[in-house]
């Protein structure tokens, strides 16, 4: 069936077109074209189709907004006028699993095909939105979202490596905004697609270009935002995982602030935009330059205030009497040296003398008591051949032959044996002419 042939049971309205009312010659008019296709569409009755939210755009009180197919990648436009919002839920959103009564609709004036619904609730959570959910709960759970594993930005990056699309706004958007914080920096910029099937393949391909060149610092992927069906490719396993091994920071500057893909979340840096990525990656000259203005400032304050104090320092210790006129100083120590060495001279001497006497003690102490004095005085030492010293007349019977140590030399001498005391006391009263005894000593 045609848009120019009834549908079965009913009738063409009476201004319908009809293959033969039109001709190379005599073309209808695309005004009685659409109003011939409204009318026919308007005899369709209402459905009820199960699809998942991929885009939710509020407009003056009214939603525009797509639904997808959970089990194909077909899709339908849906139009819920302000009248009909408040008879559905008001926290529906992107990704959220519903059944809606949708009426086709085809307006005249612009030849657009949609459907207006007229009720609406949940079914659950869209498959794609639970797998996402799943796979960042097993992508948590693996540490790739710790921020202790997340790398820190170099200050002033080298160079900048730059994944986006080919002569998009958020290329525009980084390289001004960059350029504008810091004139001189360096960008190197691989393009590929940010949408599609070929998102991904390009983007991990570039990633492992910039990853590997040894000039790029940082690697940035931009792109200005879109509906989360658009942004399905920077929340593919293989792209996350990859950002997670790349040995150069990633910053992600997916979109605005509600486009939450997980690549924002395993990424070295999240930018809520493009021109946010730009900011955060390089430093702002102006600021730079006054910031170094501020610590040159206020390092010459403080060694211009250490100067003047060392300087008051020093004229203080110049100021004191001991340092104005030393001399005193000197002559009074001088004096106070001279007597120190007098009284060390003299105590020395003391010393010395004392010593001198006490050694003259000692050595007439040592001769006194020696028997080389009591041989002096004319004494002898008698003592056998054996070594026995005579003390005893006893010990030295006649005949002995005895060796006599006297002050000056040793003679020999035989005893005629022990002398009867009468003998001994006339030979003392004649007086001592020689030492009949000797104390006791060794040679």
């Amino acid at each position: 069936m045609t848009v120019f042939e009834a549908a079965p049971g009913g009738t063409p309205p009476a201004d319908a077109v009809s293959p033969r009312d039109s001709s190379a010659d005599a073309p209808t008019s695309i005004a009685r074209l659409n109003a011939t296709i409204r009318d026919f569409v308007a005899q369709w009755g209402t459905v009820w189709v199960e699809g998942e939210i991929t885009s939710w755009n509020v407009r003056a009180g009214n939603v525009f907004a797509r639904l997808k197919d959970t089990r194909s990648d077909a899709q339908i436009s849906i139009r819920v006028w302000s009248s009909v919002r408040a008879r559905i839920p008001a926290d529906l959103a992107v990704g959220d699993h519903v059944v809606a009564a949708v009426k086709a609709d085809y307006f005249v004036k612009a030849g657009d095909f949609s459907f207006t619904v007229s009720a609406m609730k949940h079914v659950g959570l869209g498959d794609q939105l639970e797998r996402l959910e799943r796979l960042r709960a097993q992508l948590r759970q693996e540490g790739l979202f710790d921020p202790s594993r997340k790398r820190p930005l170099p200050f002033l990056p080298h160079v900048i490596g730059l994944i986006t699309g080919e002569n998009s706004d958020a290329e525009k958007d980084v390289h001004r905004n960059a350029e504008l914080r810091w004139p001189q920096v360096r960008f190197r910029t691989v393009h590929a697609a940010v949408q599609g099937d070929r998102c991904v393949p390009e983007t991990l391909a570039a990633l492992k270009t910039l990853d590997a060149d040894p000039e790029v610092d940082v690697i940035v992927i931009a792109r200005g935002g879109g509906d989360p069906q658009t942004l399905l490719g920077f929340s593919d396993e293989r792209l996350v995982r990859a950002v997670a091994a790349a040995a150069t920071p990633v910053v992600s500057a997916i979109g605005h602030e509600n486009d939450h893909p997980l690549l924002d979340d395993v990424s070295d840096l999240r930018a809520s935009t493009p021109t946010d990525a730009a900011k955060r990656v390089v430093p702002d000259v102006g600021e730079q330059r006054a910031l170094v203005a501020q610590l040159r400032a206020r390092a010459t304050t403080r060694v211009s205030q250490r100067i003047v104090h060392d300087i008051a320092q020093l004229e203080q210790l110049r100021s004191r009497p001991v340092l104005r006129d030393p001399d005193p100083l000197v002559e009074r120590r001088a004096q106070e040296v001279w007597l120190l060495a007098a009284r060390s001279r003299d105590a020395l001497g003391r010393a010395v003398d004392a010593a001198g006497r006490r050694t003259a003690e000692l050595r007439a102490s040592l001769r006194a008591l020696s028997p080389a004095a009591t041989l002096a005085r004319g004494y002898a030492i008698a003592h056998r051949d054996d070594g026995l010293i005579v003390r005893d007349a006893a010990d030295a019977p006649a005949g002995t032959a005895l060796t006599l140590t006297v002050d000056r030399g040793s003679l020999r001498a035989v005893s005629e044996g022990e002398v009867a005391e009468s003998d001994d006391a006339d030979a003392q009263a004649s007086g001592p002419t020689a030492p009949a005894a000797a104390p006791d000593a060794r040679r």
